[in-house]
């Protein structure tokens, strides 16, 4: 019998957005449990050896977070497998650095660099609202937190700005059209757009219609939309290319045209 948590996983079955070469070993890093979803997460490991390339093994990467240095949301992560996700801020202070986890167009995970302000606080999406003991209301957020006392205008699917320090929420931003949402999920994960309207299927999936800053409209699942501005103004820095995903010519003219230029 095992004993304990599973440390490792098959490398072919590691989600394809970790972009871990098949070539490299018959194994990857599993993530550990935490406030993520395993294929909705990256563990810490990945990101420090293959992302920020701060590390060349696994045995390296662990004498990385051993000194202490790696913060995920303002908190010391030791845990190499500690399962970072979307909209996770990681200091790195010995550095001053400070990256936010975002995708990127083809729906792959992205450690995106941010300023020290922005890094004080996250964007949280509104999983669900209920009652706790004592009658408090409280609302659960996508990365498992619980905030007591939440603003009585909140319901679901609306995003609010935490502050990571305080735990605190300070304002929010309502799921309705005309604000500009983030797709973390299906086919445009990392597409970025402003809500045109909801279509609503009892029984079924209820469908969000969004339409990109070039004018490409395209629909996915509720569960899908993350709201991280009011109208077309974000609360977040974007990554390059603003969530606008280009069709395979326009990649290739693109390609093309820098090539061009370098020579």
């Amino acid at each position: 019998m095992a004993r304990g948590p599973k440390k490792h996983m098959k490398r072919l079955n590691a989600p394809n957005k970790w972009m871990l070469d098949k070539l490299s070993g018959k194994f990857a890093p599993r993530p550990s449990a935490g406030p993520h979803k395993l294929r909705e997460s990256m563990p810490l490991v990945v990101i420090i050896r293959n992302k920020l390339k701060y590390a060349l093994t696994y045995n390296e990467t662990k004498q990385v977070t051993m000194t202490r240095s790696i913060k995920v949301d303002h908190k010391v992560r030791k845990d190499i497998g500690f399962p970072v996700g979307f909209q996770d801020v990681i200091s790195i202070e010995k550095t001053g650095e400070f990256f936010r986890m975002l995708f990127d167009v083809k729906g792959r995970f992205l450690v995106h660099r941010i300023t020290r302000e922005e890094s004080s606080y996250k964007l949280c999406r509104v999983k669900a609202l209920s009652t706790a003991a004592k009658g408090v209301p409280v609302l659960v957020t996508h990365d498992g937190r619980t905030i007591r006392y939440p603003d009585p205008d909140v319901k679901c699917h609306d995003t609010i700005k935490l502050d990571i320090e305080s735990g605190k929420m300070l304002e929010f931003i309502k799921f309705e059209p005309g604000n500009q949402v983030y797709i973390t999920g299906g086919q445009n994960c990392g597409r970025i757009g402003i809500i045109t309207h909801k279509d609503k299927h009892p029984g079924s999936f209820d469908i969000v219609h969004v339409k990109d800053s070039v004018g490409h409209s395209f629909a996915t699942r509720l569960s899908n939309v993350f709201v991280v501005g009011k109208g077309k103004q974000s609360w977040i820095s974007l990554p390059r290319g603003k969530g606008v995903r280009l069709s395979i010519a326009e990649e290739r003219d693109r390609r093309l045209a820098a090539k061009a230029k370098e020579m």
